[in-house]
Order: C-alpha cells, then structure tokens, then sequence
C-alpha cells in the first residue's frame, strides 16, 4: 500500500532553461534558428530524393527514412521547449512525457545503412538483387518496428512508479533517467530492463555498423588503384561520418559517470542529442 505522501503522478512541471535567465533570448532565437534549419535541410532530402529517380535507391531510401527520423523528434521536442521560454511554468502529462522517450529508431537505421554499404562495395555485382525494393521496404519497417521495444517497455514500467514530493523536471524534455529520480517507487527493475534493452538497442547495432565497415574497409585496401579506393571510400564516407556523429553524442550523453554528471551539464549534453545530429545529418549528406 502506498503512504500518504506517495501519488500516481499525471502531471509534471518543466523547468526548460529558466536557470539561464539572462540567456533566454538568445537561446529562444538559437533554438528557433535550429529547429527551422532541421526541417528545412531535412525536407529538402526528402524532396529531392522524390523528385529525382536517379536518387530511387536503397541507400536514398534510407536516407529519406533517417530525415523523416530526424523531423519527427526533433518535432516532439523542440515546439515545447521553445513555448517554455514564454511560460515560466509548463505541465506535461505522464503518457505526454513517456512519448518522448520514442526516438531509438537511428540505431536501427545506422546498421541498415551500413550493411547497404557493405553489399554495394563487397558485392557490387549482386546488389541490385540483394537490395531490392522488398528487401528495402522490409529493412525500413523492421527498424521503426524494433524502435517501440524500448519506449513501450518504459512506458509500461514507468507509468506503474509512484511519485513524491516535487514533481519538477528540471531539463527541457523528459528524459527517463530525470524521471526515475523523482520516483518514491524502487526503480531496480527499470535500471535492469533498461541495460538489457539498451544492450540490444545500442551495443548490438552498433557491432553491425562496425562488422559491416570491417570487412568494407578490409575489401578496399584489396583495391589496387587509388582512384578505385577513393571512390570505393567517398560512397560510404558521408554514413560513416554519420555515424561516428551519432555515436560520439551518444556515449558524451549517456556513458560518462554519475558523479560527473550535474543539471546543467546534462542540458547541454541533451541538446547535441536532440539538436546537432538531426541538423548536422543534412549538411554531412
């Protein structure tokens, strides 16, 4: 049973950047600035890549799919957080803030787009069959499928924690570790499901993104020429670029110690995660 002073949360309270008073204008027109270059830059691949027929390939198709990735959550987060610099309060909704945790896609993505460099470089003479429509199709759908096996799984158990106290996020989203934090509730089972999903999630794509670029990079030092190697090397330059991005602002974010780690210092970390891939995706492509 719980005490007296243990609730069912439904409401939480965002802080956003109110700890950085006399910077609220130029990070409100910073922000802005940004959230309009990610749709921009990412609306303009998708467009061209429709429009043109020369770009129906498996590796633009891929691509389109990482730029409506990169609309989609950047969408779910910016809006709100730009209207907290205008409401010194801002209450969100527990499904409202669990939602939030939806964006594991990329790390779906990344190996997908990396096996399709891998076949295009070590098996050009089958590519066409190995990556056909179907197979694309197949690919893209599995990645957005087996990116709800984490927010699901921390919907479920975190719409079950119990809360006490203040109910005050002080970030500009809601992050889960934020969230667990404020709980009365024990969050054993959550630490412990989240390091298996993350295992799954991050670790295991991530070993098919670097098996795939092993045996890449082992297939073009096989290539006698230096303009056969350059050209070999400029078709998956701009992903693996990508990648070490992505990678890179993951583990500054999230794999550093705790006792490093203050509120401030994760705002400012969380904001390469929602703000410098998603914007920085279109310029590299």
């Amino acid at each position: 049973m719980k005490g007296e002073n243990q609730t069912s949360a439904t409401e939480f309270i965002i802080v956003g950047f109110y700890d950085f008073p006399h910077l609220l204008v130029p990070l409100f027109l910073s922000f802005l600035l940004i959230y309009i270059l990610v749709l921009l830059g990412n609306l303009l691949i998708m467009v061209i890549v429709y429009s043109n027929k020369q770009l129906h390939t498996p590796m633009f198709f891929f691509l389109t799919n990482l730029a409506f990735l990169d609309i989609s959550y950047t969408t779910m987060i910016f809006p709100n957080m730009l209207a907290h610099f205008f409401l010194e309060v801002t209450h969100i909704s527990l499904n409202g803030c669990l939602l939030m945790f939806m964006v594991s896609t990329e790390f779906f993505l990344l190996p997908v787009m990396a096996y399709d460099r891998y076949v295009a470089i070590c098996n050009p003479l089958q590519y066409v069959t190995i990556m056909n429509d179907v197979v694309c199709l197949k690919l893209a759908a599995g990645c957005w499928l087996l990116s709800l096996i984490d927010p699901i799984l921390h919907i479920v158990l975190t719409s079950r924690l119990s809360f006490c106290g203040s109910h005050t996020i002080n970030h500009f989203f809601c992050d889960v570790v934020v969230v667990m934090t404020l709980s009365c509730s024990s969050t054993g089972d959550i630490e412990a499901a989240s390091y298996v999903v993350g295992t799954l999630v991050g670790v295991a794509p991530f070993a098919l993104t670097i098996t795939s670029y092993i045996n890449i990079i082992s297939t073009i030092l096989k290539i006698r020429s230096t303009e056969g190697r350059s050209k070999a090397f400029s078709t998956c330059a701009s992903h693996l670029t990508v990648v070490i991005l992505f990678y890179g602002v993951i583990c500054s974010t999230y794999m550093r110690p705790s006792s490093t780690a203050s509120v401030k210092y994760n705002k400012v970390l969380s904001l390469l995660y929602v703000a410098l891939t998603p914007l920085c995706n279109p310029i590299i492509y």
